[in-house]
């Protein structure tokens, strides 16, 4: 064990405590067993401005290790907040819901059991990362693609998978893309869903629902187990990739557009989740607060927004998404989108490899210029798009959680990006809607004066996830070294969340700072899911308060 005696007020509890952390260090090793305060520390850092500490940090490398840790913790009766890599950015990053949880991070076990080439699937634990099993794809010549996110190459698949979040490529709706969990349970029983408890199964990473209840979904967003392995599907590395982007002028003129794209995405000529996103999002996805130019004004002025926008050469909205298949199906689903986005006020261009390859050369004949700077700027943007639409993770989108930070970007940036650890200023707001134009509009008209009222530049993303629903990020981005702006940022989200919640846009996933909003306490829904916690860890041992 590392450090000194971590703080329990109860002299019971310390001793429990102690007792335990001598039977985890006997089990996982002493180096693997963590106290002391600058660790602790460490992993109490949070974008957000509520954080919370941990009693200890285990690290154990194998299920049976895991196993053994709930074990002890039931002796003792301590509670375990399990995390993957401890990069849930804007929702918590890797503290537990409440003080006084002891963290079991997964990160060492990472191992990537199976890649089957013929079914287009993968055997993977909570340690494995974006890029971990990306480089194993590549490396091993295997035509195969993952679907990515933006959070950056060093975070958790299984970690993002059990929060249901999204990526970019049709399979961007990651939990549709499962098969096959293994989880250990609150009485350390380790449990197999689908077909993998039937030894025999050929079919337990093909067939997610195996025969009787299907119990998947139970184990994410959820405190009732640990998850450990789980099979993930893989897209066939494809022939043609052409990535588009529209820019929208006016605001109002997005309603039209979202409700032109809805058939698209309903009848399958756009496979691949459509993201939408206003100026600023994408004006903080290239640069830091320019607080020069604001002439140190906060948020940003309406003069210099526009200007960045006209420099930028985007619009007030803008729609990014990648078009898949064979050369002749993408020709197609390019006629189809010029046809369906014709029309004053928008911008449609559509990106290939080899037009990146031209504008290279383009950009190395303009040298150092304006506009070859310019030029550069945006085939590195092409370039990370490309990437991620071909399951290739890129950390360059983690700009936009730096837009306030005093430091601006590390020196490093994007390798090993950890807005945490950096001193970013950052909170999600994650809320739900129909794929509507009205319903783009409402959200914005709720949310835009409440983000005036506090301060705060209004940053959101509305990606088309299902073929129904626009799952949205909102994101507030302060400066964390400025007391009062902390405040208000904390202020804005509270107001902001309340607001979608009133309004039936409810988000599909929360930060530890709104655990306890989400519940009813006439809801049906919530007493069944108190009903399963009570049945599987009747003792509350696993990540009590979350989501529950």
């Amino acid at each position: 064990m590392s450090g000194g005696k971590p703080h329990v007020s109860n002299p019971t509890e310390q001793r429990h405590l102690e007792s335990a952390l001598q039977k985890w260090s006997a089990l996982l090793g002493p180096s693997y067993v963590l106290q002391g305060d600058p660790t602790l520390a460490a992993y109490a850092q949070s974008t957000a401005s509520h954080s919370t500490r941990p009693l200890a940090i285990l690290r154990p490398q194998s299920v049976e290790e895991v196993v053994g840790i709930i074990k002890i913790a039931n002796i003792f009766q301590i509670p375990l907040y399990p995390i993957s890599c401890g990069k849930n950015w804007g929702y918590g990053d890797a503290c537990a819901v409440s003080d006084g949880q002891v963290i079991v991070e997964l990160s060492r076990m990472n191992r990537i059991h199976k890649v089957d080439p013929t079914l287009a699937y993968a055997v993977i634990e909570p340690g494995v990362t974006q890029k971990q099993l990306s480089e194993y794809l590549r490396e091993h010549n295997i035509p195969l693609w993952m679907d990515c996110t933006g959070a950056g190459p060093d975070t958790s698949l299984v970690g993002n998978i059990l929060e249901r979040g999204f990526g970019h490529s049709p399979y961007g709706n990651r939990f549709q893309t499962i098969s096959g969990m293994q989880v250990v349970l609150a009485n350390g029983e380790i449990l197999n869903t689908g077909f993998g408890h039937y030894p025999e199964a050929k079919t337990t990473y093909l067939f997610p629902y195996g025969v009787g209840p299907y119990l998947d979904g139970i184990f994410t967003q959820s405190n009732l187990g640990i998850v450990t392995r789980l099979g993930l599907w893989l897209m066939p590395a494809l022939e043609c990739v052409n990535h588009f982007l529209c820019f929208i002028d006016k605001h109002e003129d997005i309603k039209p557009v979202v409700d032109a794209l809805r058939p698209l995405r309903l009848d399958g000529t756009l496979r691949s989740i459509v993201h939408i996103g206003n100026d600023l999002r994408l004006i903080s996805g290239n640069q830091i607060y320019p607080v020069e130019r604001a002439n140190g004004r906060v948020p940003l002025p309406p003069d210099t927004r526009q200007a960045l926008r006209k420099e930028a050469g985007i619009g007030a909205w803008n729609i990014s998404g990648a078009l898949y298949g064979r050369r002749t199906q993408v020709a197609a689903a390019r006629r189809v989108l010029r046809t369906t986005l014709k029309g004053p006020g928008r911008k449609l261009i559509f990106l290939s490899e080899r037009k990146l390859s031209f504008a290279k050369f383009l950009s190395g004949v303009l040298g150092n210029s304006k506009w070859g700077q310019n030029l550069t700027t945006k085939i590195q943007i092409g370039k990370a798009l490309f990437d991620m639409n071909r399951g290739i993770p890129n950390g360059k989108f983690l700009i936009g959680a730096y837009w306030r930070r005093r430091g601006g970007l590390p020196s490093n940036f994007p390798q090993h990006a950890n807005p945490a650890a950096d001193n970013c200023g950052m909170l999600w707001l994650a809320p739900v809607l129909p794929i509507r134009g009205e319903d783009v509009l409402k959200l914005y008209q709720l949310i835009a004066p409440i983000f005036k009222q506090h301060g705060f530049d209004l940053f959101i993303t509305l990606s088309m996830v299902t073929e129904r629903t626009l799952g949205s990020v909102i994101s507030i981005a302060y400066d964390k070294e400025n007391t009062d702006e902390t405040h208000q940022a904390l202020a804005c989200y509270h107001a902001s969340f309340k607001a979608v919640m009133n309004a039936g846009y409810i988000p599909y996933r929360v930060g530890i700072q709104s655990m306890a909003e989400i519940s009813h306490p006439s809801s049906a829904f919530w007493d069944t899911v108190k009903a399963l916690k009570t049945t599987l860890d009747p003792g509350g041992i696993i990540a009590p308060g979350r989501y529950e």
